[in-house]
């Protein structure tokens, strides 16, 4: 949604694909990833899943220069030099922002944090919506129960319960996905 609001250049990446065995790699795919963008500016840089390469420094067992914190010293090394970079914006998601090194949440850095809740009733069912489009429910299905039903589940939760009641569906020879095969992949 934000690179099509935007109308730029959108670089996206999750945090464990910077994480190698090999020493340096890591931190070279973050000088890659910050060129890339710096030569397409304005841009955005989105990391999914930052914690696989911003925990918290000195909590592994690599005497502090493992792989892992070398990706992460040259993403902060990156992050400070958008002085000089502007018009590139950097973003991040993560479900652990309690183990992210505070380094990085520094101002300057990551300094604004959007907490995303898990969906009201309403949002829910705008999701089992979404999640139940291509597939062939019973009319005993009722979403607006289902969202009822399902307080605290995420997005991704509920995708899974939905492919889970198609899967238990399969199995039971049966052509269309009923309630009560929801309620069964719920439990």
């Amino acid at each position: 949604a934000v690179a099509g609001e935007a109308g730029v250049p959108f670089f996206s990446i999750s945090g464990s694909d910077f994480v190698e065995m090999f020493v340096g790699v890591g931190a070279s795919r973050v000088r890659s990833l910050f060129e890339d963008a710096k030569k397409n500016a304005p841009a955005i840089i989105f990391i999914d899943e930052i914690d696989a390469v911003g925990r918290k420094r000195g909590a592994g067992l690599g005497g502090g220069h493992d792989e892992r914190e070398q990706t992460l010293n040259q993403l902060l090394v990156e992050m400070d030099g958008f002085g000089v970079n502007q018009g590139i914006i950097i973003m991040a998601a993560t479900n652990r922002p309690d183990i992210l090194d505070p380094a990085l949440l520094r101002p300057g850095r990551f300094d604004r944090q959007v907490v995303v809740g898990a969906p009201d009733v309403k949002g829910r069912e705008a999701i089992f919506k979404v999640h139940s489009k291509n597939k062939p429910l019973a009319e005993d299905v009722k979403i607006e129960v289902l969202a009822r039903r399902t307080p605290g589940f995420t997005p991704a939760d509920i995708e899974n319960l939905m492919n889970e009641a198609a899967i238990l569906t399969a199995r039971k020879r049966e052509k269309k996905i009923h309630m009560e095969t929801i309620e069964e992949a719920i439990t």
